[in-house]
């Protein structure tokens, strides 16, 4: 439950990072950017991969560029679902989408598979000298 919790405030840190940065991302509260995170998750776990089946084509001819349209689309359609939070456009949902995948894979790197929270240690490699 830990886990989700933490992906859940990651990715609504991503859309906060995303409304900052990308013109055309707004959401009205911070409640509303909450549940935003929480459809974003559904949606990513339900409707993405059916629609990522059905673009395979347009996906492979496109070297895989194409994916950055769905992840689009389906920030697109959590601004549809949820009336406090806006797109204005295609391509403010593209970037946005850009900048929530980016920050939640920053972020992530500091949240292990569990869900705990795991810090980077600093290794020291000591060698010996032999001396002959």
């Amino acid at each position: 439950m830990k886990g989700f919790l933490y992906r859940l405030v990651i990715t609504a840190l991503g859309l906060w990072a995303a409304s900052a940065i990308v013109p055309g991302v707004g959401f009205r509260s911070w409640p509303t950017l909450l549940i935003a995170a929480l459809l974003l998750g559904i949606v990513n776990a339900v409707v993405r991969p059916i629609l990522l089946f059905l673009t395979f084509p347009i996906t492979i001819l496109t070297l895989g560029l194409f994916i950055l349209v769905v992840n689009g689309i389906s920030l697109a359609l959590v601004a549809w679902l949820l009336p406090g939070f806006t797109l204005n456009g295609l391509g403010a949902a593209i970037l946005g989408s850009i900048v929530v995948g980016l920050t939640s894979w920053l972020a992530s790197t500091f949240v292990g598979g569990s869900g705990r929270i795991e810090r980077f240690r600093r290794i020291e490699v000591r060698s010996r000298r032999i001396d002959e």
